[in-house]
């Protein structure tokens, strides 16, 4: 083995051990003392249908852990086909939600649909193309969305990391409003209806498991 061929596999090894690094401890989180989330799964939860949402229980108040304040916008759980995974290690937004998942429900959760249209993701955002359209393009945007996932503990961080693309999943929490002290915030979207900048949303989740 020559010395350009030796330093180039020790140079492939490093990177790839900073990748195996980077995707290990981003789900690893350190919140803190997160107060218990009391959702219990709804028996009409559906892939076939949208995610349940519903007002906060006034008990249930603004919380901070760490440097961050989370105040709860909805109680929120939802079935869906995972359509997209994208985990993140670079960005502020990386230490409390490492990992995105682009899902669909109802007709976007349908395979025939989904061989029709190309996904991508990329800057936490989620994306669709298609050439010739299965659903109506409005059926598309509203049934389905990009989440951005905050693991409630380092148990609910690792199996949020083992999602892949095509399960099928249940998961449950809160969408949330994060502040931190110097003004940043992150503020999840509340309505299945909205599209582009802001449209995505930001979950706290206690569980997420395969249907």
């Amino acid at each position: 083995m020559d010395f350009m061929t030796r330093n180039l596999i020790v140079f492939l090894l490093v990177i790839g051990a900073v990748y195996y690094w980077q995707q290990e401890s981003s789900v690893i989180l350190e919140l803190g003392e997160i107060p218990e989330l009391g959702i219990i799964y709804d028996v009409k939860l559906s892939i076939k249908k949208p995610p349940l949402q519903e007002p906060v229980k006034n008990a249930f108040q603004p919380f901070s852990t760490g440097e961050y304040t989370f105040t709860p916008l909805a109680r929120f759980q939802a079935a869906a086909r995972v359509l997209g995974t994208k985990h993140y290690s670079m960005d502020r937004e990386a230490s409390l939600a490492p990992v995105d998942l682009a899902l669909g429900w109802g007709p976007m959760a349908k395979r025939e649909v989904l061989n029709a249209i190309s996904i991508s993701q990329s800057g936490r955002f989620y994306y669709w193309r298609t050439d010739n359209f299965p659903i109506p393009r409005r059926d598309i945007e509203t049934n389905s969305a990009n989440m951005h996932f905050i693991p409630a503990t380092p148990e609910v961080g690792k199996k949020l990391r083992q999602i892949r693309d095509n399960d099928e999943i249940k998961f449950k929490g809160y969408l949330v409003r994060v502040d931190a002290a110097d003004g940043w915030r992150w503020i999840s979207s509340t309505t299945r209806n909205d599209t582009g900048d802001g449209a995505c949303e930001l979950v706290l989740i206690d569980d997420i498991s395969l249907l």
